[in-house]
């Protein structure tokens, strides 16, 4: 519904882009001229390269909090994660942190978005795409100033455009063949991006899918935990004196399961990469049989990041036969190398 207010600017993109190399190629043509005249063209081309890119529109930044939510959640919905400029999701959730900077849903979404970013960065310096890697790094770099990889990508696209302009004056590149080689980049672009966006965002809805459902399936263990605790205090408050015979009893139970078989874990390859460690702690009940009949995740540090290992271990251990299925807690510890 904002569409007709919105200004169009990658025609305007593009046309700088044709004028910057043209001032490149004329330069390049005109060295015979002397070094004044060339002189003066490199020093204007790298001035047109040095302007400074505004990561959000003005139309944009204007729009009221309710206009960037509904116009951010069309962008994802449309799969416009981080282009066309002017209207995308990252830019969207960049003026909504404007305006309620301490929204953690918008913070969210901008984390998801950043790899996606950065995906199409690299990828537009490789095409030699210099004013949408630019426009992609103002994203990134309002989204996150301290993020690792921007450093690399400023270097890389200062170094790929002095290569191009090198490049440029050596082989005298006509106006005519720049403006023909800017239509073919732009349909490139164009379809890696359609390619790479519905790709990104068909990643992204199962990543939230399934975040949502740990999330859905983690509050529905916090109600059942809620209820038992209800249940055993009120237990404990109509019978107070058979209260410590029933836990010494489930004390007993638990100290005497005697463990068959206790698969390790498989360390998440992720988890590898980074070196990272950490713990689960488990709630299982294990039947008269020994075979493990219910498991459930009561904590994790870090959270979900070693939890369905864990799980997937638990259901395959096996412990002696007993007389009276129990439930226990078990602790289960992942360390590099371990």
């Amino acid at each position: 519904m904002y569409a007709s207010s919105k200004p169009q600017p990658r025609v305007t993109r593009m046309h700088l882009f044709v004028l910057v190399a043209m001032g490149v190629a004329l330069a390049a043509c005109n060295k015979s001229e002397g070094p004044t005249t060339a002189g003066t063209a490199t020093t204007a081309t790298a001035a047109a390269a040095a302007k400074p890119v505004v990561a959000v529109s003005e139309a944009v930044a204007a729009m009221s909090a309710d206009q960037l939510r509904e116009s951010a959640s069309a962008a994802l919905r449309e799969q416009r994660l981080y282009a066309p400029a002017g209207n995308n999701a990252m830019e969207y959730y960049l003026a909504l942190r404007d305006k309620a900077p301490s929204d953690p849903a918008v913070a969210s979404a901008l984390t998801d978005l950043m790899p996606y970013a950065l995906i199409a960065t690299e990828q537009s310096i490789q095409r030699e795409d210099f004013a949408e890697s630019q426009r992609l790094y103002a994203l990134m770099e309002k989204t996150d100033a301290t993020a690792p990889a921007l450093p690399r990508l400023k270097q890389t696209i200062a170094q790929q455009q002095q290569a191009v302009a090198t490049r440029a004056e050596q082989d005298k590149v006509k106006t005519e063949e720049d403006a023909k080689r800017q239509v073919e980049l732009e349909k490139t672009r164009l379809a890696q991006q359609q390619a790479a966006q519905q790709q990104a965002a068909q990643q992204l809805a199962a990543q939230q899918a399934a975040q949502a459902e740990a999330e859905k399936k983690a509050a529905a263990d916090r109600e059942a935990a809620a209820a038992r605790e209800a249940q055993q205090k009120a237990a404990a408050a109509s019978a107070p004196a058979q209260a410590p015979t029933q836990t010494a009893s489930a004390a007993a139970s638990a100290g005497g399961l005697r463990a068959l078989s206790t698969p390790a874990p498989r360390y998440p390859a992720e988890a590898a990469r980074r070196n990272q460690s950490g713990e689960v702690r488990m709630e299982i009940t294990v039947g008269t049989d020994g075979t493990v009949t219910a498991a459930r995740v009561v904590d994790a540090n870090p959270p979900r990041v070693f939890d369905r290992e864990a799980l997937a271990a638990v259901k395959k251990w096996k412990f002696a036969p007993i007389d009276a299925p129990v439930t226990t807690t078990r602790t289960i510890n992942f360390r590099p190398g371990g």
